[in-house]
Protein backbone atom coordinates (compact mmCIF):
# COMPACT_ATOMS: atom_id res chain seq x y z
CA UNK A 1 0.00 0.00 0.00
CA UNK A 2 1.18 3.49 -0.66
CA UNK A 3 2.32 5.23 2.04
CA UNK A 4 -0.56 8.21 3.35
CA UNK A 5 -0.45 11.13 4.95
CA UNK A 6 -3.15 12.30 6.95
CA UNK A 7 -3.07 16.45 6.23
CA UNK A 8 -4.56 19.12 9.12
CA UNK A 9 -6.26 22.28 8.54
CA UNK A 10 -4.12 25.35 9.99
CA UNK A 11 -6.94 25.04 12.96
CA UNK A 12 -5.48 21.49 13.23
CA UNK A 13 -8.93 19.77 11.70
CA UNK A 14 -8.15 16.55 10.27
CA UNK A 15 -9.79 17.04 6.83
CA UNK A 16 -7.66 14.40 4.22
CA UNK A 17 -5.50 11.89 3.43
CA UNK A 18 -2.88 12.52 0.53
CA UNK A 19 -0.44 10.55 -0.46
CA UNK A 20 3.56 10.83 0.17
CA UNK A 21 4.08 12.76 -3.11
CA UNK A 22 1.37 15.15 -2.82
CA UNK A 23 2.37 15.82 0.90
CA UNK A 24 6.12 16.75 -0.23
CA UNK A 25 5.05 18.89 -2.35
CA UNK A 26 2.88 21.17 0.04
CA UNK A 27 6.08 20.80 2.40
CA UNK A 28 8.56 21.97 -0.69
CA UNK A 29 6.00 24.95 -1.43
CA UNK A 30 5.92 25.91 2.00
CA UNK A 31 2.12 25.58 2.21
CA UNK A 32 2.82 22.85 5.02
CA UNK A 33 4.57 22.08 7.84
CA UNK A 34 5.92 18.15 9.27
CA UNK A 35 4.34 17.40 12.76
CA UNK A 36 4.68 13.60 13.05
CA UNK A 37 7.31 11.96 10.65
CA UNK A 38 9.17 8.22 10.48
CA UNK A 39 12.39 7.95 11.28
CA UNK A 40 13.00 7.05 7.08
CA UNK A 41 13.60 9.86 5.09
CA UNK A 42 13.68 10.44 1.27
CA UNK A 43 16.57 10.80 -0.75
CA UNK A 44 17.00 13.20 -3.56
CA UNK A 45 20.49 13.12 -5.58
CA UNK A 46 21.28 16.50 -3.76
CA UNK A 47 18.94 16.61 -0.13
CA UNK A 48 17.09 14.38 2.16
CA UNK A 49 13.77 15.31 3.64
CA UNK A 50 11.63 13.50 6.58
CA UNK A 51 9.03 10.64 5.30
CA UNK A 52 6.25 12.81 7.05
CA UNK A 53 2.91 10.77 8.45
CA UNK A 54 0.86 14.23 9.63
CA UNK A 55 1.00 17.25 8.24
CA UNK A 56 -0.24 20.59 9.03
CA UNK A 57 -1.38 23.50 6.36
CA UNK A 58 0.07 26.60 7.60
CA UNK A 59 -2.92 28.64 6.20
CA UNK A 60 -6.62 27.51 7.14
CA UNK A 61 -8.61 26.10 4.17
CA UNK A 62 -12.35 26.55 3.63
CA UNK A 63 -13.34 22.69 4.09
CA UNK A 64 -16.95 21.53 2.29
CA UNK A 65 -19.74 20.85 5.04
CA UNK A 66 -19.74 17.30 5.13
CA UNK A 67 -23.53 17.37 3.77
CA UNK A 68 -22.47 19.04 0.59
CA UNK A 69 -19.80 15.79 0.46
CA UNK A 70 -20.29 13.88 -3.09
CA UNK A 71 -22.09 10.40 -1.63
CA UNK A 72 -20.28 7.20 -2.43
CA UNK A 73 -21.08 4.05 -2.06
CA UNK A 74 -17.94 3.63 0.07
CA UNK A 75 -18.78 6.55 2.23
CA UNK A 76 -22.90 5.64 2.54
CA UNK A 77 -21.81 1.71 3.53
CA UNK A 78 -19.11 3.06 6.31
CA UNK A 79 -21.50 5.96 7.77
CA UNK A 80 -23.89 2.84 7.96
CA UNK A 81 -21.15 0.66 9.38
CA UNK A 82 -21.78 -1.67 6.24
CA UNK A 83 -25.32 -3.03 7.42
CA UNK A 84 -28.60 -3.28 5.82
CA UNK A 85 -30.43 -0.42 7.95
CA UNK A 86 -33.57 -2.32 7.49
CA UNK A 87 -32.25 -5.78 8.94
CA UNK A 88 -28.80 -5.57 9.86
CA UNK A 89 -27.40 -7.81 7.28
CA UNK A 90 -23.95 -7.02 6.16
CA UNK A 91 -23.71 -8.46 2.90
CA UNK A 92 -25.20 -7.73 -0.88
CA UNK A 93 -25.16 -3.98 0.03
CA UNK A 94 -27.69 -1.61 -2.09
CA UNK A 95 -28.18 2.23 -1.69
CA UNK A 96 -31.79 2.27 -1.21
CA UNK A 97 -33.62 5.95 -1.18
CA UNK A 98 -36.16 5.78 2.03
CA UNK A 99 -38.73 8.38 -0.30
CA UNK A 100 -37.72 6.66 -3.67
CA UNK A 101 -37.05 9.17 -6.26
CA UNK A 102 -39.98 8.23 -8.55
CA UNK A 103 -41.97 9.78 -5.22
CA UNK A 104 -39.70 12.86 -5.44
CA UNK A 105 -37.41 11.60 -3.09
CA UNK A 106 -33.34 13.11 -3.86
CA UNK A 107 -30.37 11.60 -4.02
CA UNK A 108 -29.08 13.55 -0.32
CA UNK A 109 -27.18 12.32 2.81
CA UNK A 110 -30.75 12.67 4.62
CA UNK A 111 -32.64 10.48 2.11
CA UNK A 112 -30.61 7.10 1.10
CA UNK A 113 -29.20 4.07 3.35
CA UNK A 114 -27.38 0.89 2.83
CA UNK A 115 -29.93 -1.83 1.95
CA UNK A 116 -29.38 -5.65 1.30
CA UNK A 117 -30.66 -6.75 -1.95
CA UNK A 118 -33.29 -8.35 -0.85
CA UNK A 119 -34.69 -5.32 1.79
CA UNK A 120 -34.22 -3.07 -1.08
CA UNK A 121 -36.06 -5.40 -3.16
CA UNK A 122 -38.91 -5.76 -1.24
CA UNK A 123 -39.36 -1.99 -0.29
CA UNK A 124 -39.46 -1.18 -3.90
CA UNK A 125 -41.20 2.32 -4.58
CA UNK A 126 -42.87 2.36 -1.47
CA UNK A 127 -42.94 4.93 0.94
CA UNK A 128 -41.45 3.63 4.73
CA UNK A 129 -45.03 3.95 6.43
CA UNK A 130 -46.83 2.15 3.71
CA UNK A 131 -45.04 -0.98 3.80
CA UNK A 132 -43.92 -0.64 7.56
CA UNK A 133 -40.39 -0.59 6.42
CA UNK A 134 -38.23 1.53 8.76
CA UNK A 135 -34.64 2.62 8.87
CA UNK A 136 -32.87 1.79 11.93
CA UNK A 137 -31.41 5.23 12.05
CA UNK A 138 -32.84 7.96 10.70
CA UNK A 139 -30.46 9.52 7.60
CA UNK A 140 -27.98 11.90 7.96
CA UNK A 141 -24.74 13.65 6.41
CA UNK A 142 -21.94 11.43 7.56
CA UNK A 143 -19.17 12.51 10.40
CA UNK A 144 -15.61 13.91 9.21
CA UNK A 145 -14.33 10.38 10.57
CA UNK A 146 -16.25 8.88 7.50
CA UNK A 147 -14.27 10.33 5.36
CA UNK A 148 -10.94 9.57 6.66
CA UNK A 149 -11.81 6.04 7.23
CA UNK A 150 -12.82 5.81 3.39
CA UNK A 151 -9.83 7.45 2.64
CA UNK A 152 -7.27 5.45 4.87
CA UNK A 153 -8.97 2.12 6.67
CA UNK A 154 -5.78 1.38 8.39
CA UNK A 155 -4.73 4.33 10.04
CA UNK A 156 -0.77 4.65 11.64
CA UNK A 157 -0.50 4.62 15.28
CA UNK A 158 1.07 8.45 14.45
CA UNK A 159 -2.42 9.81 13.12
CA UNK A 160 -4.09 9.38 16.66
CA UNK A 161 -3.67 12.23 18.84
CA UNK A 162 -4.83 14.17 15.69
CA UNK A 163 -8.10 12.41 15.37
CA UNK A 164 -9.53 12.73 18.76
CA UNK A 165 -13.19 12.08 18.49
CA UNK A 166 -12.62 10.97 15.31
CA UNK A 167 -10.56 7.46 15.95
CA UNK A 168 -13.31 5.49 17.23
Amino acid sequence: MAHQVLVLNASYEPINVCSLQRAVVLLLKEKAEVLEQSHLRIRTASSSFVKPHVIRLVYLVRVPRYEARKITRRALFARDDYRCQYCGAGNRLTVDHVVPRSRGGRSSWDNVVTSCAPCNSRKGDSLPNEIAMFPKRSPRAPSPSVFITVAAPHRPKAWEPYLGSLAA
